[in-house]
């Protein structure tokens, strides 16, 4: 077995994740590397129901509060801050964990999916499609793809701008479909001895969890957060803003509807990404799903099986 370990602990949004993948990470010798695509962003703790300092209980994290809302953050940032992050851990005798709900950057990261290309984007086409996108609705920039990468087009949800964008992008640049390139490119053989778990919950339960966490958000202070990041000169039009539960309170604030509109618009924008990422992970080969209700919501005992698991993987002795 010459390929290094690598864990990762994924789920719907509100499932449960972190605290799991911590008590995971204390058992094996671990370190985590976040798998959130808003996680990343500074400033913006409550609406990315971010990881706190106390809930680490000294676990190494990375990718957290790496960047500034304006920076961009996308698949090829995410694989070159996750590959460094992968060798410092590796050198410090840890096993990683790859934590979090963005799908598309755990493939890229395990197969080692290449983004070559990519790198030669053009900034002001993107400008063009993100400003379109603002001027004519996701709807409409959706409908750009249709003639150019309909597979892209049929499962990439609309809302999903930044996805919508890239694919058009790549594209432009490449002149054939995105769908074409990440088709190959998943046929290579993971470079890692992995284990692919899915953290998972009756659908209700999950639902119920996300009302819960928004309200909760609130509680502690999003409209507030939405406020001083709108203060320091960030907008709507930054990727980083269009994340779920800045947005909506972004309209808000724009006089588009009232507070009680926006909280309600973001458990519902949230129950719907919990389906899409559902969708992603039931696509995926090898992965393991933890249903929750089989173990009776006890995290010792899905600990257990998972600790059982990387044994059988010979992950850990």
């Amino acid at each position: 077995m010459n390929k290094k370990p690598l864990i990762v602990l994924t789920g719907p949004t509100a499932v449960g994740k972190t605290d799991l993948s911590i008590k995971l990470a204390h058992a094996i010798n671990g370190a985590i590397i976040s798998a959130d695509s808003m996680q990343i962003y500074k400033y913006m703790d409550i609406g990315s129901a971010k990881v706190t300092k106390e809930e680490m209980d000294g676990v190494k994290h990375y990718l957290i509060d790496e960047l500034l809302p304006d920076e961009e953050f996308n698949i090829v940032k995410f694989k070159e801050m996750a590959l460094t992050a992968l060798d410092e851990i590796y050198s410090n005798n840890q096993i990683p964990v790859v934590v979090g709900g963005t799908g598309f950057y755990i493939q890229a990261l395990l197969y080692d999916i290449e983004f070559s290309d990519e790198k030669e984007t053009n900034t002001e086409y993107r400008d063009y499609l993100t400003h379109y996108a603002n001027e004519y609705g996701a709807e409409k920039l959706h409908e750009m793809l249709k003639d150019i990468d309909e597979v892209s087009y049929n499962k990439i949800h609309p809302n999903n701008t930044k996805r919508v964008i890239r694919a058009i992008e790549f594209y432009k640049i490449n002149g054939y479909p995105i769908s074409e390139h990440n088709e190959k490119e998943k046929q290579k053989e993971s470079p890692y001895n992995f284990i692919y778990f899915v953290l998972n919950d009756d659908r209700q339960n999950l639902y119920n969890r996300i009302n819960k966490r928004v309200d909760i958000m609130f509680d502690k202070g999003l409209l507030d957060e939405v406020i001083f990041l709108k203060d320091k000169g960030y907008t709507c039009d930054m990727i980083s803003m269009q994340g779920i539960g800045y947005k909506e309170i972004l309209h808000h604030l724009d006089g588009e509807y009232s507070l009680e509109h926006a909280k309600e618009l973001i458990k519902k924008e949230s129950r719907h990404f919990a389906k899409r990422q559902l969708t992603w992970f039931r696509r995926e080969k090898s992965v393991e799903w933890l249903d929750k209700n089989i173990y009776n919501y006890n995290d010792d005992k899905i600990l257990e099986y998972i600790i059982n698991k990387l044994k059988s993987k010979q992950i850990i002795e």
